[in-house]
């Protein structure tokens, strides 16, 4: 395979900032890679632009494993969202090369279908119980058998995952929104609209939901076992993991089965987690986490101790980072479930391709790499548009877990 000739960043903002790598080889064959990080785009176009790009002029594009050490290894700062975002951009974009070289889609270097598609769940909310509940009735119309539900707690203004219009885009403002929260009324309120759902619309199809990280260990386990008869799918990111010895006191409570680490980005951040079975799914992503090459040995590791995959996948992940993601789902062994968004309509002008969705489920581009092209003559229509997260404030003014 001939040397890789030129490494590119791309930022543009079809609707949201996307960040993505371009490599070239000698011969013309191109690959990309998803580099975004909601929020601090930039940092991460930066990383790579000054930082990795001119380590790759000349280097095989084949030694995908040899690549991925040379740029954890071989840099003395190691993990961190914005470099293992950039290094994931480069190992998708170099599994891209491969397949397209080898005439492959990429699952089929790893290791070949060990399904027949990705189970997918998607997103159901509202401003009150019964905008929800239409919600839910309208995502079910559409055939998904998996829907994460959260409602606006009355009275709180910064009750994460309602939607305001077609897709959820919590990164809006030019400077953070601070946004008002009461624990104690999320408690009082969210198991009474789960349960509403369920009254509803029954058991035949998953329940997820999301905490976000806003309980402490023991309110999380009180979340949980309150929430037992309803037997959600999970209960997400009940508590911070930056302390994973955390998790002891919620597994010992409940039995309501826990998702965790969209915001974790190494094997490390997740091996007591794994290991101590204080978790029943991971959230990491791809694009967030070193990309196919690392998440499949963190899936192996999780395989031994019977933790599956739930991948991050909201829309601010692009279509490239996604689809590499359904390209692993569909390789590894104990795969859960994958998190699918769609995209606004600008999206599809700059990204072809890509998996599609039918009746609940993604299946895989059968077209050699990735799957995905990308418009640069499109994708320079859509200049990059600051845009922050917001901040949580508990009602006394504190500064609490977004």
């Amino acid at each position: 395979m001939d040397a890789i000739v030129d490494a590119r960043v791309l930022v543009s903002c079809p609707g949201r900032n996307f960040v993505t790598l371009k490599v070239t080889t000698a011969d013309g064959v191109v690959g990309w890679g998803d580099a975004t990080l909601n929020g601090r785009e930039l940092a991460v176009a930066a990383y790579l632009k000054e930082h990795v790009a001119p380590l790759l002029i000349g280097r095989d594009p084949a030694r995908i494993e040899d690549m991925w050490n040379y740029l954890f290894r071989g840099v003395y700062w190691r993990k961190g969202p914005v470099t293992m975002t950039a290094i994931a951009a480069v190992d998708m974009a170099l599994w891209d090369i491969k397949g397209k070289v080898a005439g492959l889609p990429v699952y089929q270097l790893l290791g070949g279908a060990a399904r027949d598609a990705v189970l997918v769940y998607t997103h159901a909310s509202g401003v009150d119980v019964p905008s929800l509940l239409d919600d839910i009735a309208a995502v079910k119309q559409r055939g998904f058998k998996a829907i994460r539900a959260q409602a606006a707690v009355p009275g709180v203004e910064g009750t994460y995952g309602v939607r305001h219009g077609a897709y959820y885009e919590p990164a809006n403002a030019t400077l953070p929104q601070e946004q008002s929260w009461s624990t104690e009324a999320y408690l009082a309120f969210a198991p009474t609209y789960l349960g509403k759902v369920r009254e509803a619309f029954g058991f035949d199809f998953h329940l997820l939901h999301d905490v976000h990280h806003r309980l402490t260990p023991m309110e999380a386990a009180r979340f949980g076992r309150s929430v037992e008869d309803l037997k959600l799918f999970w209960m997400e990111d009940p508590t911070p993991a930056d302390n994973q010895e955390s998790f002891r006191l919620i597994r010992s409570h409940t039995t309501t089965p826990i998702a965790v680490g969209e915001v974790l980005s190494s094997i490390w951040d997740m091996q007591t987690l794994i290991s101590e079975q204080l978790i029943d799914y991971i959230r990491m992503s791809v694009t967030h986490a070193g990309g196919i090459t690392h998440m499949k040995k963190v899936f192996s590791f999780a395989e031994l101790y019977q933790v599956r995959s739930g991948s991050h996948g909201p829309s601010d992940i692009s279509p490239i980072g996604q689809a590499a993601a359904i390209h692993l789902d569909m390789a590894i062994p104990n795969f859960g479930i994958q998190e699918y968004m769609g995209y606004p309509d600008l999206v599809a002008e700059v990204f072809h391709g890509g998996p599609t969705y039918a009746d609940g489920y993604l299946h895989p581009c059968e077209t050699p790499g990735l799957g995905i092209d990308y418009d640069e003559h499109a994708a320079a229509r859509f200049e990059y548009s600051p845009k922050y997260l917001p901040v949580a404030r508990r009602l006394d003014g504190t500064v609490h877990d977004w």
